[in-house]
């Protein structure tokens, strides 16, 4: 094994990359390449290590330029760091590693070839073959670099080291992706149940793309969407999985510094970057890249507490909001008041509203696929019509299958309108907002609109319940219902069983 030296940000030869969040390393260089039409197979391995030590500071990205020579047939890293002891309340080391190929590192461009973040210690890529986040593929000759990405620096530093291995020999031959078909036989018109915030052993879960599928069927869900952090390379990993019963898919967690979106049905292999933060105006344009791929944007847990998770990005390029994630907690709780002003913003201006989605974010046991959900009314299960309805805000979210809701609200002249519709009707003409409920037994219901919560009633020991209030579009712009389990703390409201996206009432 061969030291090659100090990888330091403070060392000389440190190159600008133009970014002011991300800085280059010196080279690490390999033997030359094999002589010109020999092959390259009975040359033994070459091992190369750098060691370093990011300060406290350091920027987003720290770039390890690897110079590839021909005829290698697969590349591996590995790396460590230190986790260096911090006083209570201060971050430690956290270190994040990905890989970029000879096309090098330009924001949004081509040379994307894997992200793992923190979740492993060693990769490799080959033609045939590569770590789960990884993109097999052949290892061309050019230079390489290895993504540094210091998450959290200790006071004291982040003492790390990198080695690189080459092995050669012939190439082999890269097989053709198989990706999930965009449509399943599905029920023509009808509520379809849905996961589309999940991970598997492609970025930091734990559980394979088969068990994923299993846990979805089992959880009665009709569509789920791939969701890894910063990789595509998930996509190609669910042959067989698929079925009449089950659509699946393809998409990202844009993880950036300043918060993460759900990239939501992008065409399979479309990869969306994320290396920037909400100072550098970037979101836009790769928002915009995102749909041009076929997907949605949905930021994902915008009031999470873990560092970076917070969103920054503002809601103007969201086509929808993650509103519940997970078990839910008292960041749901906030970002659920925040989509309700929101409402009430859009309902008084006539502006455009964002509809509200609920996803699991499952990551490995005990985490529950399909817990939340979220309930579409779409034309039929393809890729296309679950985006349209969850766009259009067509949906509810449930905290499992066991939970259905109806929602509607009707007019005293015939007029009726679902959830995600608006109701024309007098300014002062009666209403009625009427919800059934199923599945949630010691729960209670209400309406809430632009002045609040207006109604409240106590669902029967079954669960099973019809409520109906009656109001006027001069006193409410909008209806929505929510279901909730008794609450816990004294003074608070209950964790969320269910709710729906509103209907809007119309003064005509």
């Amino acid at each position: 094994m061969t030291e090659n030296g100090s990888g330091s940000i403070g060392r000389r030869g440190l190159i600008v990359t133009g970014a002011a969040t991300a800085l280059t390393l010196g080279t690490v260089s390999f033997a030359s390449a094999a002589p010109s039409g020999g092959a390259a197979g009975g040359r033994p391995d070459e091992t190369r290590t750098v060691r370093g030590t990011l300060p406290a500071g350091s920027p987003d990205f720290v770039y390890l330029p690897v110079e590839v020579p021909h005829g290698v047939r697969e590349l591996s890293v590995s790396y460590a760091y230190e986790k260096t002891p911090v006083p209570v309340g201060t971050q430690g080391n956290a270190l994040d590693i990905g890989i970029f190929d000879e096309r090098g590192t330009a924001l949004g461009g081509a040379g994307f070839r894997g992200w793992s973040g923190g979740a492993r210690s060693a990769f490799f890529i080959r033609a045939d073959d590569a770590t789960p986040g990884y993109l097999r593929g052949p290892v061309r000759a050019g230079t390489w670099h290895i993504a540094l990405g210091p998450y959290t620096v200790a006071p004291q530093g982040l003492p790390y080291t990198v080695t690189v291995t080459l092995k050669y020999g012939e190439p082999g031959t890269t097989p053709a992706p198989v990706y999930p078909p965009v449509r399943a036989r599905g029920r023509g018109r009808a509520w379809y149940r849905g996961d589309c915030h999940l991970h598997s052993v492609h970025s930091d879960g734990g559980r394979t793309p088969a068990e994923i599928a299993a846990l979805a069927r089992a959880a009665g869900l009709d569509f789920i969407n791939t969701s890894e952090h910063n990789t595509t390379s998930g996509h190609r990993a669910w042959q067989g999985l698929w079925g009449d019963d089950l659509l699946i898919m393809t998409g990202e967690e844009i993880t950036t510094r300043n918060g993460h979106v759900v990239a939501l049905g992008t065409e399979p292999g479309h990869f969306v970057d994320w290396r920037y933060r909400a100072r550098d105006n970037r979101f836009g344009h790769f928002a915009r890249e995102a749909r041009a791929a076929g997907g949605l944007v949905v930021p994902a847990h915008p009031h999470a507490t873990c560092v970076g998770c917070g969103w920054k990005f503002g809601f103007g390029d969201a086509d929808a909001v993650e509103v519940w994630n997970g078990p839910y907690t008292p960041d749901d709780e906030v970002t659920l008041q925040e989509w309700d002003n929101s409402l009430a913003v859009a309902a008084r201006s006539g502006r455009p509203w964002l509809p509200a989605m609920g996803n699991s974010d499952a990551h490995r046991d005990p985490d529950r696929v399909g817990g939340p959900q979220t309930v579409v009314l779409a034309e039929e299960l393809s890729r296309a019509a679950i985006q349209a309805g969850l766009k259009a805000g067509r949906s509810y979210v449930a905290e499992s299958a066991a939970v259905s809701l109806s929602f509607s609200v009707s007019g005293g002249h015939g007029q009726h309108a679902g959830i995600g519709e608006r109701l024309k009707a007098g300014a002062d003409e009666p209403v009625t907002a009427r919800l059934e409920v199923t599945g949630a037994p010691g729960c209670s219901v209400a309406f809430v609109t632009d002045q609040g919560t207006l109604y409240t009633a106590q669902l029967p020991a079954s669960g099973t319940g019809t409520a109906q209030w009656e109001t006027t579009p001069s006193y409410a712009t909008y209806i929505r219902a929510e279901v909730r389990h008794a609450p816990v703390t004294p003074g608070l409201p209950g964790p969320l069983t269910a709710f729906t996206n509103p209907v809007f009432l119309v003064a005509s």
